[in-house]
């Protein structure tokens, strides 16, 4: 079975470089277009969304004759205090100073930490492989954020990379194979493929590009 991982196209919070994760924001006039211009999926029955609505507006756009099949584990990290602000806002901030020395693993005031994040994210997607096995699925799409991709590709991948390199920008995503027989057994990706643009390397927790 292949399911292709897509991260929503940008927003205004992403062009104002915000850190916006629970924040329901939808697409701005750059993410539509540059969803329009991306790869369309129009062979796809059904795409796996998160609830929040840039993601749906996306895979509206990329998979256009889908159904959509909300899992609200596939929404972004919770930020807590840091939503909807920049790293310049915060520049002076204590709590995210701490935050960012500590590579932006503890959990964000009010909010969540990565490995919390992480692990419901990884939860939600197990639950997708195994929808799509039961529904008997080749091809399915998963319309997500840009934190959600990273968590999986870390928790399936099984290739020993670290965290932050799985980023990607927006619109930009994998392509994963799996054996559905063997995903019973130990889940894991049997192969995988980045497609679209790929980050600088600088973190997304950063202030480099939001979610």
């Amino acid at each position: 079975m292949e399911l292709i991982l897509l991260r929503h196209g940008k927003t205004a919070a992403n062009l104002q470089k915000r850190y916006n994760g629970k924040t329901n924001d939808p697409l701005c006039k750059e993410g539509i277009a540059e969803a329009r211009a991306a790869r369309a999926y129009p062979q796809m029955e059904y795409v796996y969304v998160s609830p929040l609505l840039r993601a749906r507006q996306t895979a509206e756009i990329c998979f256009p004759n889908a159904e959509q099949i909300v899992v609200d584990g596939l929404s972004e990290m919770d930020f807590g205090d840091f939503e909807g602000r920049t790293a310049e806002d915060m520049k002076n901030d204590s709590d995210y100073r701490a935050w960012v020395e500590g590579d932006c693993l503890d959990v964000c005031p009010n909010g969540e930490s990565i490995p919390v994040f992480a692990k419901r994210a990884a939860k939600a997607f197990d639950y997708v492989v195994r929808d799509a096995v039961s529904r008997r699925l080749k091809q399915a799409g998963v319309a997500v954020h840009g934190g959600v991709i990273m968590a999986v590709m870390d928790r399936f991948a099984h290739a020993g990379v670290p965290y932050f390199d799985w980023y990607v920008l927006n619109c930009g995503g994998f392509r994963v194979v799996i054996d559905e027989a063997g995903w019973a057994k130990v889940p894991g990706f049997v192969s995988y493929e980045r497609f679209g643009e790929t980050g600088d390397g600088q973190s997304v927790f950063e202030g480099a590009e939001s979610v």
